[in-house]
């Protein structure tokens, strides 16, 4: 996986967490620059930590279905991609809390980071520089959801479910095209 692969990867990941950090900024009343790092960096931490925890896992079984992985990564990416196109375009409202209690944030960096979880075991398979890409998504992560809550807190909600659309279509086509690349289809 190359650079460009990498970082569009990492702001397809990102969305969630995007549109978290817009439901946050819309709840805040008087927006202060620490609350937006505080959210990019409960949301850039752990879309950090669970590629890694996801590589590590994956790892460990990585030999005994290198046969595979390919199959698995597109699954992975069409699922979690689908499911951020699917909850797009349900287009339910989300509750904007404006708490950033250590609670609150570690519930919702979490939720927000099962996908990457996901992506650090098919990382395993596809033999990715983990330190690399695990920087990359958590850089990325961080600065997309301090942009969110200030985004939120200016313009409100009409650009949370745009943001998880396009994630989702991001994921799907990275996942399309891993698969095309192992079956010999695509070459770049």
């Amino acid at each position: 996986m190359g650079l460009m692969e990498l970082l569009v990867l990492a702001v397809g990941l990102s969305m969630d967490a995007f549109a978290v950090s817009i439901c946050k900024g819309l709840s805040i009343r008087e927006l202060k620059p620490r609350h937006a790092l505080i959210v990019g960096a409960w949301f850039g931490a752990f879309q950090a930590l669970m590629p890694a925890a996801g590589w590590l896992l994956g790892s460990a079984f990585a030999g005994l279905i290198e046969s595979v992985d390919h199959w698995i990564a597109f699954a992975l990416l069409v699922l979690i991609g689908g499911g951020m196109i699917r909850e797009a375009v349900a287009g339910e409202e989300e509750d904007c809390d404006p708490s950033l209690s250590p609670m609150v944030m570690l519930m919702l960096a979490v939720a927000t980071s099962i996908d990457a979880l996901a992506m650090g075991v098919m990382f395993a398979f596809l033999r990715v520089d983990i330190l690399w890409a695990v920087s990359l998504i958590g850089v990325c992560t961080f600065v997309i959801s301090a942009a969110g809550v200030k985004i939120g807190n200016l313009f409100g909600s009409r650009y949370r479910s745009k943001a998880e659309l396009l994630g989702g279509v991001v994921l799907v086509l990275i996942g399309v095209k891993i698969l095309l690349e192992h079956l010999g289809v695509l070459h770049i």
